[in-house]
């Protein structure tokens, strides 16, 4: 597989989110069928996935639904919260938003630059992961599909 990807500084934050589109982007033409990849473990040779770690399948949708935040943006702040909490009584979500701002309280006396740079580094550290994991997943299928390079 070659990932094309724009030409940016090599740690830029950039480069690592073309990098990690291009490779969910591989994952999702690889994987044909993604229910194959339910109840096999992302480690193991052939394994059925145990109440342990997420089953490939599980990370195949994670993978996909990362990838439309880092192409299209994040959701707006109350719909991202009616996806997550779903049947959520409005009791955790007046919960929620309070710790919210006594977590906004307490960043909000660090350093802004501080901030900025361990969440970029953060980010950075996690595409770079989450791009490991889609090759790794696209691996796995290809030697369950018998097609190994």
């Amino acid at each position: 597989m070659q990932v094309q990807t724009k030409h940016y500084p090599k740690n830029c934050l950039l480069t690592v989110m073309d990098c990690y589109s291009a490779m969910v982007r591989n994952m999702e033409q690889v994987v044909m069928i993604p229910s194959l990849l339910r109840d096999m473990q992302l480690n193991g040779q052939g394994q059925q996935a145990q109440d342990g770690p997420p089953d490939l399948y599980n990370c195949f949708t994670m993978l996909k639904a990362i990838c439309v935040d880092v192409d299209h943006g994040l959701l707006p702040r109350e719909d991202w919260w009616s996806k997550v909490a779903g049947a959520r009584a409005h009791g955790a979500e007046h919960e929620a938003a309070e710790t919210e701002d006594k977590e906004e309280r307490v960043l909000g006396q660090l350093d802004l630059e501080a901030q900025f740079h361990l969440h970029f580094s953060s980010l950075h550290h996690i595409l770079t992961h989450l791009t490991l994991k889609a090759e790794e997943v696209t691996r796995k299928y290809q030697e369950i599909m018998g097609q190994a390079m």
